[in-house]
């Protein structure tokens, strides 16, 4: 069956939450500060408003 625009929105979603979600995970755990900068770049492309992790 093939994808509907809806179907595409919804999988657009998802796959956006994983990503913030793992982007945030590894946040957690890295302490380089260059490699979190880049980690934060990425976050903030993605999602602008979502809550940056503490160290």
């Amino acid at each position: 069956m093939p994808m509907v625009e809806r179907d595409r929105e919804i999988r657009k979603r998802r796959n956006r939450n994983a990503k913030v979600q793992a982007l945030k995970a590894r946040l957690v755990v890295e302490r380089d500060t260059k490699v979190r900068a880049r980690l934060l770049g990425r976050l903030k492309k993605i999602a602008p408003n979502a809550q940056v992790p503490e160290k």
